[in-house]
């Protein structure tokens, strides 16, 4: 990766490394359905506020519409819902683990789907790699865990599929497109998506009432939607679905060392064995041997 793609892949796992912990605060007050309406309300409008300001042309086609309407909510709407409503009942430290399979499911799926993006020993051993440092980073949260119920984890799990299937799918189908509009299209449709079947499907529909989920339900879409989803649709098309979904194994990263400079939170070796594997698992994965 050129130095460009690593200021956006860190800024993106800046971003996202917090996504967790604002869920569990949204849906203390609303239910999941209800923040990921909002969540994605408010990214939609980030998006367009962007593309706005950068005079972009939207599309009016009707096949561009339409593959976004697929896209976006198999990418955003679906698997954000998943993971909001597991984590009702699972700890933030297990969803994030289940949410670092992404790159697993995505090596795989890109294999058999692009042809640009194939899987080679580094890639497959650089991957095991990272995910084995992200459970490491989080084995002192599993064992003191309360309560993960196996449903909240299938949930996850499943989340990550769609996150994986519907990356691929979009670096196939959306080369056409602009890049801000392919970061913004999604949050489009899946706003729409929401605000119909939230209100339907989700009794109470709660708007919220507490200054704090407030801000949750703002961060997660303006920062953790909006600016986000531009931010990864960016690195989609310039480094591939693979690459890209490495940023899951920030997530946890960032959280455990965000705790230790400002929460005074123990340097242990779980820490540094887990930073390790996920360096060294960025490192395998992006290295080309120099041609002679």
């Amino acid at each position: 990766m050129k130095t460009k793609h690593w200021i956006v892949f860190i800024l993106l796992g800046l971003v996202w490394s917090s996504s967790f912990l604002w869920i569990k605060i949204g849906v203390q007050e609303i239910g999941p359905m209800a923040l990921v309406a909002f969540r994605m309300l408010f990214g939609a409008l980030t998006a367009w506020i962007i593309g706005a300001f950068q005079k972009v042309a939207w599309p009016r086609d009707r096949k561009t519409w339409l593959t976004f309407a697929i896209i976006g909510p198999a990418s955003l709407a679906i698997p954000i819902f998943f993971i909001s409503w597991g984590e009702q009942t699972i700890d933030s430290a297990v969803a994030s683990i289940l949410n670092a399979t992404v790159p697993l499911f995505t090596i795989v799926i890109a294999h058999y789907w692009l042809h640009d993006d194939k899987m080679t020993l580094p890639k497959v051993l650089g991957l095991l790699a990272g995910f084995a440092g992200v459970v490491i980073l989080l084995s002192k949260d599993l064992t003191a865990g309360a309560h993960n119920s196996a449903i909240g984890q299938g949930a996850v799990i499943l989340a990550s599929l769609f996150y994986a299937g519907s990356a691929v799918a979009a670096r196939k189908f959306t080369q056409h497109v602009h890049g801000v509009v392919r970061g913004a299209m999604p949050l489009f449709t899946s706003a729409i998506l929401m605000w119909i079947v939230a209100p339907i499907f989700e009794k109470p529909f709660l708007i919220p009432a507490l200054p704090i989920t407030w801000v949750a339900a703002l961060w997660l879409g303006i920062l953790g939607s909006g600016v986000a989803m531009i931010m990864f649709y960016y690195l989609l098309h310039e480094i591939g679905p693979t690459r890209t979904s490495l940023v899951t194994y920030l997530f946890p990263l960032g959280g455990v060392i965000l705790g230790v400079l400002f929460l005074d939170e123990h340097l242990s070796w779980q820490l540094l064995a887990g930073t390790a594997l996920i360096v060294s698992s960025l490192a395998i994965v992006n290295w080309k041997p120099r041609k002679v």
